[in-house]
Protein backbone atom coordinates (compact mmCIF):
# COMPACT_ATOMS: atom_id res chain seq x y z
CA UNK A 1 0.00 0.00 0.00
CA UNK A 2 1.30 3.46 -1.10
CA UNK A 3 1.94 6.02 2.12
CA UNK A 4 0.89 8.44 -0.46
CA UNK A 5 -1.11 11.09 1.34
CA UNK A 6 -4.97 9.98 0.14
CA UNK A 7 -6.04 12.23 -2.22
CA UNK A 8 -9.88 12.94 -1.18
CA UNK A 9 -12.80 14.96 -2.22
CA UNK A 10 -16.00 15.75 -0.16
CA UNK A 11 -19.48 15.75 -1.91
CA UNK A 12 -22.43 17.14 0.28
CA UNK A 13 -25.86 15.57 -0.71
CA UNK A 14 -28.70 16.73 1.41
CA UNK A 15 -31.75 14.59 0.22
CA UNK A 16 -34.55 13.16 2.04
CA UNK A 17 -37.35 12.56 -0.62
CA UNK A 18 -36.16 8.60 -1.24
CA UNK A 19 -37.94 8.15 2.23
CA UNK A 20 -40.70 9.92 4.52
CA UNK A 21 -38.69 11.63 7.38
CA UNK A 22 -37.24 14.87 7.52
CA UNK A 23 -34.30 15.94 8.83
CA UNK A 24 -31.63 13.41 6.91
CA UNK A 25 -31.01 16.21 4.50
CA UNK A 26 -29.02 18.07 7.73
CA UNK A 27 -26.50 14.84 7.97
CA UNK A 28 -23.69 16.10 5.48
CA UNK A 29 -23.98 19.67 7.79
CA UNK A 30 -24.07 17.59 11.13
CA UNK A 31 -20.49 15.25 9.91
CA UNK A 32 -19.04 18.81 8.83
CA UNK A 33 -19.53 20.79 11.74
CA UNK A 34 -17.73 17.24 13.90
CA UNK A 35 -14.83 18.43 12.27
CA UNK A 36 -14.32 16.32 8.75
CA UNK A 37 -12.20 18.52 7.01
CA UNK A 38 -9.76 19.30 10.03
CA UNK A 39 -9.61 15.83 10.85
CA UNK A 40 -8.88 14.82 7.33
CA UNK A 41 -5.66 17.60 7.24
CA UNK A 42 -4.71 16.00 10.36
CA UNK A 43 -4.03 12.84 8.94
CA UNK A 44 -2.21 14.23 6.46
CA UNK A 45 -5.19 14.03 3.63
CA UNK A 46 -5.38 15.99 0.43
CA UNK A 47 -8.47 17.07 0.50
CA UNK A 48 -10.73 19.11 -2.25
CA UNK A 49 -14.31 20.05 -1.00
CA UNK A 50 -16.82 20.00 -3.62
CA UNK A 51 -19.51 21.65 -1.58
CA UNK A 52 -23.01 20.52 -0.81
CA UNK A 53 -25.03 19.80 -4.10
CA UNK A 54 -28.09 21.91 -4.51
CA UNK A 55 -31.59 19.47 -5.62
CA UNK A 56 -34.77 20.88 -6.47
CA UNK A 57 -38.40 19.24 -6.32
CA UNK A 58 -39.51 18.49 -9.67
CA UNK A 59 -42.94 19.58 -9.89
CA UNK A 60 -46.22 17.43 -10.07
CA UNK A 61 -43.84 14.71 -9.32
CA UNK A 62 -46.65 11.86 -9.05
CA UNK A 63 -46.34 8.34 -7.67
CA UNK A 64 -45.30 5.65 -10.11
CA UNK A 65 -47.27 2.80 -8.43
CA UNK A 66 -46.82 3.36 -5.13
CA UNK A 67 -43.06 4.71 -5.83
CA UNK A 68 -42.92 7.80 -4.13
CA UNK A 69 -41.15 10.79 -5.84
CA UNK A 70 -39.60 9.49 -8.64
CA UNK A 71 -38.84 12.32 -11.08
CA UNK A 72 -37.47 14.17 -7.72
CA UNK A 73 -35.22 11.13 -6.96
CA UNK A 74 -33.94 10.69 -10.47
CA UNK A 75 -33.28 14.07 -11.25
CA UNK A 76 -31.04 14.27 -7.72
CA UNK A 77 -29.22 11.32 -8.58
CA UNK A 78 -28.46 12.14 -12.05
CA UNK A 79 -26.75 15.45 -10.46
CA UNK A 80 -25.01 13.51 -7.99
CA UNK A 81 -23.76 11.07 -10.53
CA UNK A 82 -22.01 13.99 -12.54
CA UNK A 83 -20.41 15.26 -9.70
CA UNK A 84 -19.17 11.61 -8.31
CA UNK A 85 -17.54 11.54 -11.76
CA UNK A 86 -16.17 14.37 -11.51
CA UNK A 87 -14.27 13.62 -8.58
CA UNK A 88 -12.97 10.34 -10.18
CA UNK A 89 -11.48 12.55 -13.05
CA UNK A 90 -9.88 14.52 -10.72
CA UNK A 91 -8.04 11.19 -9.14
CA UNK A 92 -9.69 11.81 -5.47
CA UNK A 93 -10.81 9.09 -3.43
CA UNK A 94 -14.89 10.49 -3.48
CA UNK A 95 -16.41 10.44 0.17
CA UNK A 96 -20.44 11.31 -0.41
CA UNK A 97 -22.01 12.39 2.94
CA UNK A 98 -26.19 11.55 2.58
CA UNK A 99 -28.53 12.08 2.91
CA UNK A 100 -30.64 9.11 2.20
CA UNK A 101 -29.77 5.85 0.49
CA UNK A 102 -31.50 6.34 -2.80
CA UNK A 103 -28.36 8.32 -3.07
CA UNK A 104 -26.68 4.89 -3.79
CA UNK A 105 -27.61 5.11 -7.33
CA UNK A 106 -26.01 8.18 -8.32
CA UNK A 107 -22.97 7.83 -6.44
CA UNK A 108 -22.24 4.18 -7.99
CA UNK A 109 -23.53 5.19 -11.41
CA UNK A 110 -21.06 8.52 -11.45
CA UNK A 111 -18.18 6.10 -10.31
CA UNK A 112 -18.55 3.38 -12.65
CA UNK A 113 -19.00 6.55 -15.37
CA UNK A 114 -15.37 6.34 -14.54
CA UNK A 115 -14.29 3.20 -13.21
CA UNK A 116 -16.93 0.69 -15.17
CA UNK A 117 -15.26 -2.45 -13.40
CA UNK A 118 -15.60 -1.30 -10.11
CA UNK A 119 -17.01 -3.72 -7.21
CA UNK A 120 -19.17 -2.63 -4.31
CA UNK A 121 -19.07 -3.29 -0.88
CA UNK A 122 -22.97 -2.24 0.63
CA UNK A 123 -23.02 -2.47 4.48
CA UNK A 124 -26.84 -2.09 5.55
CA UNK A 125 -29.25 -3.88 8.06
CA UNK A 126 -31.05 -3.79 4.54
CA UNK A 127 -30.56 -4.78 1.39
CA UNK A 128 -32.10 -2.18 -0.67
CA UNK A 129 -32.67 -4.31 -4.12
CA UNK A 130 -36.58 -3.82 -3.76
CA UNK A 131 -38.05 -3.28 -7.64
CA UNK A 132 -40.24 -0.49 -7.91
CA UNK A 133 -42.93 -4.14 -8.61
CA UNK A 134 -41.96 -5.86 -5.49
CA UNK A 135 -41.76 -2.35 -2.57
CA UNK A 136 -44.34 -2.44 -0.10
CA UNK A 137 -43.63 0.74 1.05
CA UNK A 138 -42.79 2.91 -2.22
CA UNK A 139 -39.60 4.62 -1.15
CA UNK A 140 -37.04 4.84 -3.54
CA UNK A 141 -34.38 4.65 -0.54
CA UNK A 142 -35.17 0.96 -0.54
CA UNK A 143 -34.52 0.72 -3.94
CA UNK A 144 -31.59 1.95 -5.42
CA UNK A 145 -29.65 -1.13 -6.23
CA UNK A 146 -32.30 -2.74 -8.48
CA UNK A 147 -31.72 0.40 -10.75
CA UNK A 148 -27.99 -0.38 -11.23
CA UNK A 149 -28.14 -4.71 -11.38
CA UNK A 150 -28.26 -5.45 -14.90
CA UNK A 151 -29.09 -8.93 -15.11
CA UNK A 152 -32.44 -7.72 -13.34
CA UNK A 153 -33.26 -4.93 -15.67
CA UNK A 154 -35.90 -7.57 -17.43
CA UNK A 155 -37.62 -7.22 -14.02
CA UNK A 156 -37.31 -3.07 -13.51
CA UNK A 157 -40.16 -0.68 -15.20
CA UNK A 158 -39.11 2.18 -16.48
CA UNK A 159 -39.72 4.68 -13.62
CA UNK A 160 -40.30 8.40 -14.65
CA UNK A 161 -36.51 10.40 -13.72
CA UNK A 162 -34.31 7.46 -14.52
CA UNK A 163 -34.15 6.82 -17.99
CA UNK A 164 -30.30 8.32 -17.69
CA UNK A 165 -29.45 5.27 -15.63
CA UNK A 166 -27.08 2.90 -17.01
CA UNK A 167 -27.38 -0.35 -15.23
CA UNK A 168 -23.34 -0.58 -13.92
CA UNK A 169 -23.48 -3.71 -11.99
CA UNK A 170 -23.56 -7.56 -12.64
CA UNK A 171 -24.92 -9.55 -9.96
CA UNK A 172 -20.90 -10.45 -8.80
CA UNK A 173 -19.84 -7.19 -8.33
CA UNK A 174 -21.81 -6.64 -4.98
CA UNK A 175 -21.49 -7.76 -1.31
CA UNK A 176 -23.93 -7.20 1.02
CA UNK A 177 -22.41 -6.98 4.77
CA UNK A 178 -24.66 -7.01 7.96
CA UNK A 179 -28.10 -7.54 6.89
CA UNK A 180 -31.21 -8.07 8.84
CA UNK A 181 -34.03 -7.08 7.87
CA UNK A 182 -34.36 -8.28 4.60
CA UNK A 183 -38.05 -8.25 2.15
CA UNK A 184 -39.47 -11.49 1.23
CA UNK A 185 -39.01 -9.56 -2.50
CA UNK A 186 -35.51 -8.60 -2.09
CA UNK A 187 -34.73 -12.29 -0.32
CA UNK A 188 -35.99 -13.82 -4.01
CA UNK A 189 -34.00 -11.50 -5.56
CA UNK A 190 -31.07 -12.11 -3.61
CA UNK A 191 -31.02 -16.08 -4.23
CA UNK A 192 -32.19 -15.68 -7.49
CA UNK A 193 -29.34 -13.47 -8.98
CA UNK A 194 -26.89 -15.61 -6.85
CA UNK A 195 -26.29 -11.89 -5.10
CA UNK A 196 -23.25 -12.49 -2.26
CA UNK A 197 -24.55 -11.11 1.25
CA UNK A 198 -23.59 -11.93 4.63
CA UNK A 199 -26.69 -11.39 7.08
CA UNK A 200 -25.61 -10.96 10.76
CA UNK A 201 -25.85 -14.33 11.53
CA UNK A 202 -22.88 -15.19 9.24
CA UNK A 203 -21.01 -12.40 10.43
CA UNK A 204 -21.39 -13.52 14.06
CA UNK A 205 -20.53 -17.21 12.97
CA UNK A 206 -17.36 -16.20 11.06
CA UNK A 207 -16.27 -12.86 12.38
CA UNK A 208 -15.92 -9.35 10.70
CA UNK A 209 -12.23 -10.43 10.12
CA UNK A 210 -12.92 -13.42 7.89
CA UNK A 211 -15.83 -11.94 6.16
CA UNK A 212 -13.97 -9.10 4.87
CA UNK A 213 -10.84 -11.56 3.65
CA UNK A 214 -13.86 -13.60 1.60
CA UNK A 215 -14.94 -10.67 0.39
CA UNK A 216 -11.65 -9.28 -1.00
CA UNK A 217 -11.64 -13.01 -2.56
CA UNK A 218 -14.79 -12.65 -4.03
CA UNK A 219 -14.25 -9.25 -5.48
CA UNK A 220 -10.65 -9.36 -6.14
CA UNK A 221 -9.82 -13.13 -7.31
CA UNK A 222 -6.48 -14.15 -7.31
CA UNK A 223 -5.02 -11.09 -6.62
CA UNK A 224 -7.02 -9.03 -8.94
CA UNK A 225 -7.15 -5.21 -8.88
CA UNK A 226 -10.43 -2.81 -9.10
CA UNK A 227 -11.58 0.07 -7.99
CA UNK A 228 -13.89 -0.56 -4.59
CA UNK A 229 -16.98 1.67 -3.60
CA UNK A 230 -18.06 1.31 0.11
CA UNK A 231 -22.00 2.30 0.69
CA UNK A 232 -22.20 2.45 4.21
CA UNK A 233 -25.48 3.67 5.59
CA UNK A 234 -25.29 4.15 9.28
CA UNK A 235 -28.21 1.83 10.36
CA UNK A 236 -25.79 -1.62 9.41
CA UNK A 237 -24.03 -0.78 13.14
CA UNK A 238 -26.10 -1.88 15.83
CA UNK A 239 -29.20 1.31 16.91
CA UNK A 240 -27.49 1.52 20.19
CA UNK A 241 -24.34 2.79 18.39
CA UNK A 242 -26.28 5.04 15.57
CA UNK A 243 -29.54 5.60 16.84
CA UNK A 244 -30.41 8.97 14.99
CA UNK A 245 -30.95 7.05 11.62
CA UNK A 246 -34.46 6.58 9.87
CA UNK A 247 -34.61 2.94 10.37
CA UNK A 248 -33.22 1.32 12.89
CA UNK A 249 -32.96 -2.09 13.53
CA UNK A 250 -31.26 -4.03 16.72
CA UNK A 251 -28.72 -6.46 16.36
CA UNK A 252 -26.05 -4.96 13.59
CA UNK A 253 -22.75 -4.39 13.65
CA UNK A 254 -21.08 -3.51 16.51
CA UNK A 255 -19.20 -0.41 16.30
CA UNK A 256 -15.53 -1.52 16.15
CA UNK A 257 -16.85 -3.89 13.63
CA UNK A 258 -18.06 -1.41 11.31
CA UNK A 259 -14.66 0.67 11.78
CA UNK A 260 -12.14 -2.67 10.98
CA UNK A 261 -14.38 -2.50 7.60
CA UNK A 262 -13.11 0.52 6.37
CA UNK A 263 -10.20 0.36 8.20
CA UNK A 264 -9.56 -3.39 6.17
CA UNK A 265 -10.82 -1.39 2.82
CA UNK A 266 -8.42 1.32 3.15
CA UNK A 267 -5.39 -1.10 3.79
CA UNK A 268 -6.05 -2.52 0.01
CA UNK A 269 -4.96 0.83 -1.62
CA UNK A 270 -7.96 0.30 -3.74
CA UNK A 271 -10.99 2.09 -2.08
CA UNK A 272 -11.99 5.00 -4.55
CA UNK A 273 -15.78 6.15 -3.40
CA UNK A 274 -17.22 5.68 -0.23
CA UNK A 275 -20.86 6.83 0.51
CA UNK A 276 -21.91 7.92 4.44
CA UNK A 277 -25.82 7.79 4.76
CA UNK A 278 -28.80 7.63 6.25
CA UNK A 279 -27.79 9.97 9.70
CA UNK A 280 -30.60 11.52 10.49
CA UNK A 281 -30.31 14.33 13.19
CA UNK A 282 -33.46 15.00 13.95
CA UNK A 283 -34.41 11.59 14.96
CA UNK A 284 -31.98 11.18 18.06
CA UNK A 285 -33.61 11.42 21.52
CA UNK A 286 -31.48 13.62 23.04
CA UNK A 287 -28.32 15.11 21.88
CA UNK A 288 -26.05 12.48 22.81
CA UNK A 289 -28.10 10.13 21.00
CA UNK A 290 -26.91 12.75 17.42
CA UNK A 291 -23.55 13.04 18.93
CA UNK A 292 -23.13 9.06 18.84
CA UNK A 293 -24.68 8.54 15.23
CA UNK A 294 -22.70 11.61 14.35
CA UNK A 295 -19.10 10.60 15.46
CA UNK A 296 -19.83 7.03 13.94
CA UNK A 297 -20.33 7.90 10.44
CA UNK A 298 -17.28 10.53 11.05
CA UNK A 299 -14.76 7.66 12.44
CA UNK A 300 -16.20 5.48 9.60
CA UNK A 301 -15.27 8.47 7.26
CA UNK A 302 -11.89 8.73 8.82
CA UNK A 303 -10.56 5.12 9.21
CA UNK A 304 -11.56 5.16 5.08
CA UNK A 305 -8.78 7.64 4.88
CA UNK A 306 -6.09 6.20 7.45
CA UNK A 307 -7.07 6.87 10.54
CA UNK A 308 -6.27 3.48 12.51
CA UNK A 309 -7.37 3.01 15.95
CA UNK A 310 -3.76 2.93 17.36
CA UNK A 311 -3.96 5.84 16.26
CA UNK A 312 -2.64 8.43 13.64
CA UNK A 313 1.16 8.14 12.72
CA UNK A 314 1.73 11.33 10.84
CA UNK A 315 1.09 13.29 13.98
CA UNK A 316 3.93 14.64 13.90
CA UNK A 317 4.03 14.23 18.00
CA UNK A 318 7.51 13.89 19.21
CA UNK A 319 8.27 11.98 22.61
CA UNK A 320 9.55 13.88 25.47
CA UNK A 321 13.22 12.81 26.45
CA UNK A 322 14.41 13.36 29.98
CA UNK A 323 15.55 17.12 30.69
CA UNK A 324 14.84 18.46 27.78
CA UNK A 325 11.64 20.86 27.70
Amino acid sequence: MSSKPVKVGIVGAPFSKGQPRGGVEDGPKYIRAAGLIDKLNALGCDVKDYGDLKFEDVPNDEAFGIVKNPRTVGKANEVLAKTVAKVQQDGRLCITMGGDHSLGVGTIAGHAEVHPNLGVVWVDAHADINTPLTTTTGNLHGQPVSFLIKELQPKMPKVPGFSWVKPCLSSKDIVYIGLRDVDDGEHAILQQYNIKFYSMTEVVKLGIAKVMEETFNYLLPNGEKRPIHLSFDVDGVDSSATPATGTPVPGGLCYREGIYIAEVLHKTGLLSAVDIMEVNPSLGKNEKEVDLTVKAALNVVLSCCGKACEGNHRSGYVIPEPGKN
